[in-house]
């Protein structure tokens, strides 16, 4: 189970953290992604930018609790 993270006495849903984790890691793949060119080689890039932050927000759901960073 994902836990709430007590900012200030504010409840804030862990997976809501998750997602801005996840868009702070998407938003860094794609400038790489831009740095290096690889953005030319697809058709629709908005359709690449929401399939890349649904995989690594899934990769951290899955994977985090696993590992013991959540409990």
């Amino acid at each position: 189970m994902i836990v709430d993270l007590n900012v200030g006495g504010v409840l804030i849903p862990g997976l809501v953290v998750l997602v801005f984790v996840a868009l702070v890691a998407t938003m860094a793949i794609v400038r790489l992604f831009a740095a290096t060119g690889l953005d030319r080689l697809f058709a629709y890039r908005p359709l690449v930018e929401l399939a890349t932050f649904v995989v690594i927000y899934g990769l951290l759901v899955q994977y985090l609790p696993s590992i013991g960073l959540l409990p």
